[in-house]
């Protein structure tokens, strides 16, 4: 009991007191001269709890600033995309589409009718086939040419342009990647024959379109032991082949060279029958 009273009267005496200090057990120095233990201090309950709440403070302040930091990183800025030029961008949107370009009541129509007829209200299909004709027209040899080379090279000039516009937007559409360098081969292949068949018409389709033609790089590969072997063993069995299709080559011609000399001397035996007969 008089342990308990003594805690409680220096409880009521520390929260008094403004000033944080330790209390000394009453009985402490008793046990201490007695040697039972060493002198006990007690700290108040108001520095211990403001010690947590300090600390419980200091986590919910973290807490809030690493909220605060993901909130800011997950609401940045986006910066608007600039406007990328496209090959559509010549084309006025006044200009009437292709089915009704050769038609004359097209022109005399009234302004709303007009309007459904021209590219304002277009697809970017119908823009696009009208493109391919414009490509089309540089390169052809008349108007009824539609199968010749250039005329092949200029449609798909149009689509690789329509496919590179399309994938600077959606750079991870692989399908349309895809095409994209499906049509860039078969337009190399179709370049590759007319330079080496008529230069003047590549040079003409190569400016005409605005393309830079650019050579194939060099076969490379490594040479290896295994290489160097199946290459050595490929030509000594062609040089085998060529050698046994001329001892052929040869006998052929040795028999019948004996074959017509056999015939010479058979047609000149029966001469000579003839003739004594």
């Amino acid at each position: 009991m008089f342990l308990r009273c003594a805690l409680k009267s220096a409880s009521l005496a520390v929260r008094k007191s403004s000033a944080v200090s330790t209390v000394k057990h009453p009985c402490s120095a008793l046990l201490s001269q007695q040697g039972a233990c060493p002198a006990v201090t007690v700290r108040p309950l108001s520095s211990c709890l403001n010690n947590r709440w300090a600390s419980h403070g200091e986590k919910l302040n973290g807490e809030r600033s690493s909220a605060v930091q993901v909130v800011r990183h997950y609401a940045r800025a986006i910066k608007p995309k600039q406007a990328l030029p496209s090959q559509l961008d010549d084309l006025p949107p006044t200009m009437l589409k292709k089915e009704y370009a050769a038609v004359p009541a097209a022109q005399t129509t009234d302004d709303v009718v007009r309007r459904l007829l021209n590219l304002e209200l277009a697809s970017h299909k119908e823009k696009l086939r009208l493109k391919q004709e414009q490509l089309v027209a540089k390169v052809r040899r008349d108007e009824f040419d539609r199968g010749s080379t250039p005329v092949k090279v200029a449609i798909l000039t149009a689509r690789i342009r329509n496919y590179q516009e399309h994938l600077q937007k959606h750079p991870k559409d692989k399908a349309n990647k895809r095409r994209m360098l499906m049509c860039i081969d078969r337009r190399k292949k179709l370049l590759k024959y007319l330079r080496c068949s008529r230069y003047d018409v590549f040079e003409n389709v190569c400016s005409q379109l605005g393309i830079t033609y650019t050579f194939p790089p060099e076969y490379y590969r490594r040479v290896t032991r295994r290489w160097l072997a199946k290459k050595a063993l490929c030509i000594k069995v062609f040089k085998e082949v060529q050698r046994r299709k001329a001892e052929r080559r040869k006998a052929m011609k040795k028999s019948a060279a004996t074959q017509s000399k056999g015939e010479a001397a058979e047609q000149a035996s029966t001469d000579a029958q003839g003739g004594t007969a």
